[in-house]
């Protein structure tokens, strides 16, 4: 997260408003609000994505890829 935290940032932030949402809607007052869990996976893989990803402002060298 260090050499690329922009995307690390970003990737953060997708899997927290991920969590949130769900975490949200599963213990709101309304029985008749459910989670969208397909749309959680999604978010959570895409958040991982970003983890791995590096910054378009970084080369290979500087962030320690052969």
């Amino acid at each position: 997260m260090k050499k690329s935290w922009k995307t690390s940032a970003a990737g953060v932030g997708a899997i927290l408003v991920a969590l949130g949402s769900a975490l949200s809607a599963t213990f709101d007052a309304d029985p008749v609000t459910v989670p969208d869990w397909g749309a959680l996976v999604a978010a959570i893989i895409a958040g991982v994505g970003l983890l791995a990803a590096r910054d378009n402002d970084k080369s290979s060298e500087e962030v320690g890829a052969k």
